[in-house]
């Protein structure tokens, strides 16, 4: 070989070690990509279950007793609501006995654990 004649560019990128290299850095964004979309549609489905579930139990609630529960706190006591208190802020809030309650329900650390 002369000092006029390069080595083809393509042979010199693509040879196997760094192909290898190069293929596994894909793979590896391409899994923490994928963790990351699964992440965050597991905490849209934790926050709409849990919207159902405090919706269900105050309707429940109204149907038994005849009245909108007073608080969050008296539906966890009488009529078992669990969440995750790290992962949600609930915000209850109770106009009368006989008007259904305003409920909203806030991701804390924008939906990162």
């Amino acid at each position: 070989m002369n000092r006029f004649n390069k080595p083809d560019l393509l042979k010199r990128i693509f040879n196997s070690q760094t192909l290898s290299i190069v293929v596994f850095a894909v793979v590896i964004v391409v899994f923490l990509l994928g963790i990351n979309a699964v992440s965050g549609s597991k905490m849209t489905d934790d926050k709409s279950l849990l919207e159902k579930a405090v919706t269900k139990d105050i309707v429940h609630c109204y149907a038994v007793e005849g009245v909108y529960p007073p608080s969050l706190s008296y539906i966890e006591n009488n009529y078992g609501l669990t969440y995750d208190h790290k992962k949600f802020i609930v915000s209850y809030e109770s106009i009368g006995s006989n008007i259904m309650p305003s409920v909203m329900i806030i991701e804390k650390g924008g939906g990162s654990n």
